[in-house]
Protein backbone atom coordinates (compact mmCIF):
# COMPACT_ATOMS: atom_id res chain seq x y z
CA UNK A 1 0.00 0.00 0.00
CA UNK A 2 1.14 3.46 -1.16
CA UNK A 3 2.15 5.86 1.81
CA UNK A 4 0.31 9.35 2.39
CA UNK A 5 2.55 12.12 0.65
CA UNK A 6 3.29 9.77 -1.93
CA UNK A 7 2.91 11.95 -5.27
CA UNK A 8 1.44 11.65 -8.80
CA UNK A 9 0.89 13.90 -12.07
CA UNK A 10 -1.59 15.86 -10.91
CA UNK A 11 -2.53 14.42 -7.07
CA UNK A 12 -1.02 13.69 -4.05
CA UNK A 13 -2.05 10.76 -1.91
CA UNK A 14 -3.82 11.69 1.38
CA UNK A 15 -5.30 7.94 2.10
CA UNK A 16 -5.57 4.72 1.03
CA UNK A 17 -7.19 1.43 1.80
CA UNK A 18 -8.22 -1.54 0.29
CA UNK A 19 -11.69 0.23 0.27
CA UNK A 20 -11.07 4.35 -0.96
CA UNK A 21 -8.25 6.64 -1.32
CA UNK A 22 -8.49 9.99 -0.90
CA UNK A 23 -6.33 12.28 -2.79
CA UNK A 24 -5.08 16.18 -2.92
CA UNK A 25 -6.61 16.93 -6.26
CA UNK A 26 -4.07 19.96 -7.85
CA UNK A 27 -5.63 23.05 -9.06
CA UNK A 28 -6.07 23.24 -13.14
CA UNK A 29 -7.46 19.46 -13.38
CA UNK A 30 -10.74 18.31 -13.92
CA UNK A 31 -12.19 15.76 -11.86
CA UNK A 32 -14.49 14.19 -14.70
CA UNK A 33 -14.14 14.25 -18.69
CA UNK A 34 -15.29 17.40 -20.33
CA UNK A 35 -17.15 17.49 -23.56
CA UNK A 36 -14.63 17.52 -26.47
CA UNK A 37 -11.54 15.45 -26.46
CA UNK A 38 -9.57 18.41 -25.23
CA UNK A 39 -10.93 17.89 -21.63
CA UNK A 40 -10.31 13.77 -21.81
CA UNK A 41 -7.56 14.23 -19.21
CA UNK A 42 -8.93 14.62 -15.82
CA UNK A 43 -8.20 13.30 -11.83
CA UNK A 44 -10.62 9.89 -12.33
CA UNK A 45 -8.44 8.73 -15.56
CA UNK A 46 -5.13 9.56 -14.15
CA UNK A 47 -6.24 8.00 -10.49
CA UNK A 48 -8.01 4.92 -12.19
CA UNK A 49 -4.36 4.40 -13.97
CA UNK A 50 -2.66 4.37 -10.44
CA UNK A 51 -5.39 2.69 -8.35
CA UNK A 52 -7.06 0.23 -10.78
CA UNK A 53 -11.20 0.69 -10.39
CA UNK A 54 -10.79 3.51 -8.89
CA UNK A 55 -14.63 5.58 -8.80
CA UNK A 56 -14.93 9.20 -8.17
CA UNK A 57 -17.72 9.89 -5.76
CA UNK A 58 -17.83 13.56 -5.63
CA UNK A 59 -16.27 16.44 -7.50
CA UNK A 60 -14.38 19.82 -7.18
CA UNK A 61 -13.76 22.47 -9.68
CA UNK A 62 -11.32 22.08 -12.39
CA UNK A 63 -9.38 25.22 -10.14
CA UNK A 64 -10.06 24.11 -6.95
CA UNK A 65 -7.46 22.40 -5.07
CA UNK A 66 -7.68 19.76 -2.34
CA UNK A 67 -9.24 16.40 -0.62
CA UNK A 68 -11.48 14.21 -2.79
CA UNK A 69 -12.89 10.23 -2.16
CA UNK A 70 -12.50 8.03 -4.99
CA UNK A 71 -14.10 4.52 -4.44
CA UNK A 72 -12.02 1.67 -5.36
CA UNK A 73 -15.39 -1.03 -5.65
CA UNK A 74 -19.12 -0.87 -6.36
CA UNK A 75 -20.25 -1.53 -3.21
CA UNK A 76 -18.02 1.05 -1.61
CA UNK A 77 -18.63 3.62 -4.44
CA UNK A 78 -22.58 3.27 -3.61
CA UNK A 79 -22.38 3.80 0.13
CA UNK A 80 -20.10 6.79 -0.29
CA UNK A 81 -22.56 8.04 -3.26
CA UNK A 82 -25.35 7.94 -0.60
CA UNK A 83 -23.49 9.55 2.29
CA UNK A 84 -22.45 12.74 -0.31
CA UNK A 85 -26.33 13.11 -1.71
CA UNK A 86 -27.80 13.07 1.96
CA UNK A 87 -25.43 15.38 3.32
CA UNK A 88 -24.11 12.99 6.04
CA UNK A 89 -20.21 14.05 5.36
CA UNK A 90 -18.38 17.01 6.47
CA UNK A 91 -16.62 19.30 4.00
CA UNK A 92 -14.59 22.62 4.66
CA UNK A 93 -12.43 24.95 2.32
CA UNK A 94 -9.92 28.10 2.56
CA UNK A 95 -10.26 30.84 0.41
CA UNK A 96 -8.76 33.77 0.15
CA UNK A 97 -10.73 36.72 -0.38
CA UNK A 98 -10.98 39.74 -1.20
CA UNK A 99 -12.92 42.68 1.18
CA UNK A 100 -13.07 43.00 4.72
CA UNK A 101 -16.08 40.92 6.26
CA UNK A 102 -18.53 42.19 8.17
CA UNK A 103 -18.06 40.16 11.45
CA UNK A 104 -15.96 37.14 12.20
CA UNK A 105 -17.81 33.93 11.36
CA UNK A 106 -21.81 33.66 9.80
CA UNK A 107 -23.63 32.32 7.32
CA UNK A 108 -24.37 33.15 3.24
CA UNK A 109 -27.95 32.26 2.10
CA UNK A 110 -28.76 32.69 -1.23
CA UNK A 111 -30.53 30.55 -3.55
CA UNK A 112 -28.57 28.93 -6.49
CA UNK A 113 -30.07 28.61 -10.43
CA UNK A 114 -27.40 27.53 -13.48
CA UNK A 115 -27.05 30.90 -15.68
CA UNK A 116 -29.07 29.26 -18.90
CA UNK A 117 -27.40 31.83 -20.75
CA UNK A 118 -23.92 32.32 -19.78
CA UNK A 119 -22.95 28.62 -18.84
CA UNK A 120 -21.07 27.21 -16.51
CA UNK A 121 -21.97 30.00 -14.62
CA UNK A 122 -24.45 30.39 -12.01
CA UNK A 123 -26.56 33.28 -10.57
CA UNK A 124 -28.66 34.00 -7.72
CA UNK A 125 -32.18 34.00 -8.00
CA UNK A 126 -34.88 34.65 -5.20
CA UNK A 127 -37.88 32.83 -7.28
CA UNK A 128 -36.21 29.54 -8.98
CA UNK A 129 -32.93 28.92 -7.89
CA UNK A 130 -32.29 26.17 -5.04
CA UNK A 131 -32.30 26.68 -1.60
CA UNK A 132 -28.12 27.06 -0.95
CA UNK A 133 -26.24 27.57 1.97
CA UNK A 134 -22.35 28.62 2.96
CA UNK A 135 -21.06 29.18 6.87
CA UNK A 136 -18.13 30.95 7.01
CA UNK A 137 -15.44 32.31 9.62
CA UNK A 138 -12.42 34.41 9.31
CA UNK A 139 -8.71 33.00 9.73
CA UNK A 140 -6.89 35.91 9.59
CA UNK A 141 -7.26 39.37 7.95
CA UNK A 142 -4.77 41.57 6.32
CA UNK A 143 -4.14 44.78 4.35
CA UNK A 144 -2.69 42.69 1.43
CA UNK A 145 -2.95 39.46 0.07
CA UNK A 146 0.63 38.41 1.56
CA UNK A 147 -0.49 39.11 4.78
CA UNK A 148 -3.06 35.90 4.55
CA UNK A 149 -0.97 34.05 2.33
CA UNK A 150 0.60 31.05 4.26
CA UNK A 151 2.63 29.18 1.73
CA UNK A 152 3.93 29.48 -2.07
CA UNK A 153 4.05 26.16 -3.09
CA UNK A 154 1.13 25.62 -4.88
CA UNK A 155 1.72 21.79 -6.20
CA UNK A 156 2.86 22.53 -9.51
CA UNK A 157 -0.04 25.13 -10.41
CA UNK A 158 0.76 28.53 -11.75
CA UNK A 159 0.66 30.16 -8.51
CA UNK A 160 3.66 31.96 -6.99
CA UNK A 161 4.59 34.91 -4.58
CA UNK A 162 5.29 37.08 -7.63
CA UNK A 163 1.59 36.63 -8.96
CA UNK A 164 0.22 38.39 -5.89
CA UNK A 165 2.46 41.11 -5.65
CA UNK A 166 0.47 42.68 -8.73
CA UNK A 167 -3.05 42.14 -6.73
CA UNK A 168 -4.46 46.01 -5.36
CA UNK A 169 -3.01 47.20 -2.29
CA UNK A 170 -3.33 48.45 0.45
CA UNK A 171 -6.80 46.80 0.44
CA UNK A 172 -8.21 44.69 2.78
CA UNK A 173 -8.12 40.48 2.00
CA UNK A 174 -8.76 37.75 4.18
CA UNK A 175 -8.45 33.76 4.51
CA UNK A 176 -11.74 31.98 5.27
CA UNK A 177 -12.83 28.83 6.45
CA UNK A 178 -15.71 28.08 4.54
CA UNK A 179 -18.23 25.03 5.68
CA UNK A 180 -20.65 24.57 2.11
CA UNK A 181 -24.26 23.25 4.04
CA UNK A 182 -25.53 22.75 0.50
CA UNK A 183 -23.55 21.71 -2.47
CA UNK A 184 -24.43 23.61 -5.59
CA UNK A 185 -22.01 23.78 -8.11
CA UNK A 186 -19.69 27.21 -7.86
CA UNK A 187 -21.68 27.82 -4.26
CA UNK A 188 -18.95 28.87 -2.73
CA UNK A 189 -17.63 31.12 -5.25
CA UNK A 190 -20.89 32.67 -6.37
CA UNK A 191 -22.11 32.90 -2.57
CA UNK A 192 -18.71 35.03 -1.61
CA UNK A 193 -18.53 37.09 -5.11
CA UNK A 194 -22.51 37.84 -4.13
CA UNK A 195 -21.74 39.28 -0.23
CA UNK A 196 -18.81 41.53 -1.83
CA UNK A 197 -15.82 38.88 -1.04
CA UNK A 198 -14.75 37.60 -4.68
CA UNK A 199 -12.46 35.09 -4.18
CA UNK A 200 -8.60 35.41 -5.73
CA UNK A 201 -7.75 34.12 -9.10
CA UNK A 202 -11.37 33.23 -9.82
CA UNK A 203 -11.85 33.46 -13.14
CA UNK A 204 -15.95 33.72 -13.38
CA UNK A 205 -16.86 35.85 -11.10
CA UNK A 206 -13.99 37.94 -9.51
CA UNK A 207 -13.15 41.37 -11.51
CA UNK A 208 -9.85 41.24 -13.63
CA UNK A 209 -7.80 43.03 -11.18
CA UNK A 210 -8.03 39.85 -8.82
CA UNK A 211 -6.77 37.36 -11.71
CA UNK A 212 -3.35 38.41 -12.20
CA UNK A 213 -1.46 36.31 -14.63
CA UNK A 214 0.10 32.89 -12.59
CA UNK A 215 -2.87 33.28 -9.46
CA UNK A 216 -4.55 30.75 -9.24
CA UNK A 217 -8.18 30.25 -7.84
CA UNK A 218 -7.65 31.03 -4.19
CA UNK A 219 -9.93 27.69 -2.85
CA UNK A 220 -9.02 24.42 -1.33
CA UNK A 221 -10.58 21.76 0.10
CA UNK A 222 -8.91 21.46 3.46
CA UNK A 223 -10.82 18.60 5.19
CA UNK A 224 -13.35 15.65 4.50
CA UNK A 225 -15.13 13.63 7.12
CA UNK A 226 -17.19 11.05 5.98
CA UNK A 227 -18.04 7.38 7.23
CA UNK A 228 -16.18 4.73 6.26
CA UNK A 229 -18.22 1.85 4.65
CA UNK A 230 -16.60 -1.01 5.87
CA UNK A 231 -15.77 0.08 9.35
CA UNK A 232 -18.60 1.84 10.15
CA UNK A 233 -16.12 4.39 11.60
CA UNK A 234 -15.45 8.18 11.13
CA UNK A 235 -12.67 8.71 8.55
CA UNK A 236 -11.06 12.20 8.86
CA UNK A 237 -8.87 13.58 5.97
CA UNK A 238 -7.11 16.97 6.31
CA UNK A 239 -5.05 18.73 3.42
CA UNK A 240 -3.19 21.75 3.89
CA UNK A 241 -3.82 24.73 1.27
CA UNK A 242 -0.58 25.17 -0.81
CA UNK A 243 -1.54 29.28 -0.04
Amino acid sequence: MLAPGTRFDGFTLLHADRSLVVLDKHSGLLSVPGIGPEKADCLASRAARAFPGARIVHRLDRDTSGAIVLALDADTHRALSVQFQERRTSKRYVAIVAGDPPSDSGEIDLPIRKDLDDPPRQIVDFEHGRPSVTGWRVIRRGRSAQEVIERCDALGATASCTAFDSLPAPAPYARLELEPRTGRGHQLRLHLKSVGLPIVGDDLYAPPELRPHGTRLMLHASHLAFSHPATGQSLAIDSRPPF
